[in-house]
C-alpha cells in the first residue's frame, strides 16, 4: 500500500510539473509577442492538450515507476520518452487547429520551449530527489567522533590513518614537512605542510581543533636515520579542489543576490507579518538581539517579534521551549511554526552579518557556558553565521546544553568540510524541510 501511495504521488507530481512547464511556455510566448486574440481560450486548450499528451506518455513510458531509482540513465530515458509522446499530441493539436496562433514561428518556439522546460522540470525533480534523499549522520555518532591528523605520507602512515578511522576517528589529513606536498592527495587524505608549531596552530584553527596527532613508527625511524627521510614522500598527485578565497567570494556573491531578490519577492509577506504583529498587541514589530558573529564581533540579528514584550523581563536570557512556550503570542506562534519569523534575517545576509548557510549564532551568555565544556566554539568565528545550518537539520532546535554541545560538534564538522556544493545541499534540504512542515 505504501508503494502504491508513492507511485500515485510520483504520477501526480510528474503530471503537475509537465503542465506547469506548458503553462510557463505559453505565458512566455505571450510576453514576447504582440497581443493574441482569444489568448485565454488558447491557454486553456493548450493545457488540455498537454494533459491529454502527458498522462498517456507517463503511463506508457512508466517514468513515474522509477521513483526509487531517481536520476539514472534509464529513468531519464523514460522521462524523455514520455515527453516525446506529449509533444506529439501537442503537434497534432496545433496542426489540427485545436490550438491556433497567428504566426507560424510562434508554433516552433512554443514547442521547443515546452520540450526543454518539461525535460528540465521532470529531470530536475529526480536529480534533486537523489541528491537530497540520502540519510544524514546520526548526531550522537557525530558528537562522539574524534578528529585526528597523522604525521607522514608513506604507506605506513596511510595504514595508520585507515586503522584510526576503523577505531572511530575522523582523519582530517596527513602532515608533511615538505612544502611541495601541501594540498596534494594520497588515497583519500589531503596532505598539509607544517614547518613549525605556528603552522600547526593555524591548521588546527582551520579544522576547528583536532583531538590527536598520531606518529607512525616509520616516522620515528626516519628521525633516527635522517638519510632515509623524504624517500616515501615523493608522490606526483594532482591538487585537490577545496574551498578557496574564490569560493568564499562566490558564496558571498550568491548571498547578496539571493537575499536581495528574496527581500523583493517576500516584501508583501513581510508587510502582512508586520501588520498582524502590530495589530495584536501594539508592540514593536522587529526583535533585535545581540549575537556573536564572524571574528567574534557582536551584531544585531533581526527577527519578527514572536513573544510578549516582557518575555525576558527578569533580565536573564531564556531559551525558546517549543510551541507550548507561554511567552509566545498568537501571531508569534504562527510565525514560528512556518519559519516566517526568520524573514528579517534576509537583511542580515544582505548586509554581510550573516550567510544563508553557516552556524547558528548565539548570545555571549550561552557561548560562555558552552566554552566551559568545549573551548572549540571560537573556531566557528572564522566564518559568517547562517540563517540555517547543517547542524540544525540533524540536531533541531537547541534547548539544552547537551543539544548545544552536539550542535557544536556538527558545526565543527561543517567548518572542516564546507564547500559551495555542501552549502547548496543544506539549502535544498532546509527548503524541503520547510515545505514538508518539519519542525526544527
Amino acid at each position: 500500500m505504501k508503494r502504491q501511495n508513492i507511485l500515485l504521488f510520483s504520477l501526480v507530481q510528474d503530471i503537475l510539473l509537465s503542465l506547469l512547464a506548458s503553462l510557463v511556455s505559453i505565458l512566455v510566448i505571450r510576453w514576447i509577442s504582440e497581443p493574441i486574440p482569444g489568448y485565454t481560450a488558447i491557454v486553456l486548450k493548450w493545457l488540455a492538450a498537454a494533459l491529454v499528451g502527458t498522462v498517456p506518455g507517463i503511463l506508457i513510458s512508466g517514468c513515474s515507476h522509477d521513483v526509487k531509482k531517481y536520476a539514472t540513465v534509464r529513468s531519464i530515458a523514460r522521462v524523455i520518452a514520455a515527453i516525446l509522446i506529449k509533444e506529439a499530441v501537442l503537434v497534432v493539436a496545433l496542426v489540427a487547429g485545436f490550438v491556433h496562433f497567428p504566426q507560424t514561428p510562434q508554433y516552433v518556439l512554443l514547442m521547443l520551449m515546452d520540450f526543454i522546460l518539461t525535460v528540465g522540470a521532470l529531470s530536475y525533480i529526480r536529480v534533486a530527489s537523489r541528491l537530497l534523499s540520502g540519510r544524514g549522520p546520526n548526531p550522537s555518532e557525530m558528537a562522539s567522533r574524534k578528529t585526528a591528523l597523522v604525521a607522514g605520507t608513506d604507506w605506513i602512515a596511510i595504514n595508520l590513518a585507515s586503522e584510526l578511522e576503523k577505531d572511530g576517528y575522523d582523519v582530517v589529513g596527513l602532515l608533511s614537512r615538505r612544502p611541495e606536498m601541501n594540498g596534494r592527495v594520497i588515497m583519500d587524505y589531503v596532505v598539509y605542510s607544517c614547518q613549525s608549531d605556528d603552522d600547526l596552530d593555524k591548521l588546527q584553527w582551520r579544522f576547528g581543533g583536532v583531538d590527536g596527532i598520531f606518529f607512525p613508527r616509520s616516522l620515528v625511524e626516519k628521525k633516527k636515520d635522517p638519510s632515509a627521510a623524504g624517500e616515501a614522500e615523493k608522490h606526483d598527485i594532482p591538487q585537490r579542489d577545496r574551498m578557496s578565497l574564490m569560493g568564499h567570494a562566490i558564496k558571498r556573491g550568491m548571498d547578496i543576490a539571493m537575499s536581495g531578490v528574496l527581500l523583493l519577492i517576500f516584501s508583501p509577506v513581510i508587510a502582512l507579518c508586520a501588520y498582524f504583529i502590530k495589530r495584536e498587541d501594539g508592540g514593536p514589530v522587529i526583535y533585535a538581539q545581540e549575537r556573536i558573529g564572524r571574528g567574534g564581533k557582536p551584531f544585531y540579528i533581526y527577527k519578527f517579534r514572536s513573544m510578549r514584550t516582557d518575555a525576558e523581563a527578569s533580565g536573564t536570557p531564556a531559551l525558546y521551549s517549543g510551541d507550548d512556550d507561554p511567552r509566545l503570542t498568537r501571531v508569534g506562534r504562527f510565525l514560528r511554526t512556518h519559519h516566517l519569523d526568520e524573514l528579517p534575517q534576509l537583511w542580515n545576509v544582505f548586509k554581510g552579518d550573516m550567510s544563508f548557510i553557516g552556524y547558528r549564532p548565539e548570545r555571549r551568555y550561552y557561548i560562555d557556558q558552552i566554552r566551559q565544556y568545549n573551548a572549540r566554539y571560537d573556531y566557528l568565528f572564522q566564518i559568517r553565521p547562517g540563517v540555517t545550518s547543517y547542524a540544525t537539520l540533524y540536531n533541531g532546535y537547541t534547548d539544552t546544553m547537551e543539544k548545544m554541545l552536539t550542535r557544536l560538534d556538527l558545526d565543527l564538522y561543517y567548518l572542516r568540510n564546507h564547500t559551495i556544493w555542501f552549502d547548496l545541499k543544506v539549502l535544498g534540504l532546509t527548503f524541503l524541510s520547510i515545505v514538508s512542515g518539519k519542525k526544527f
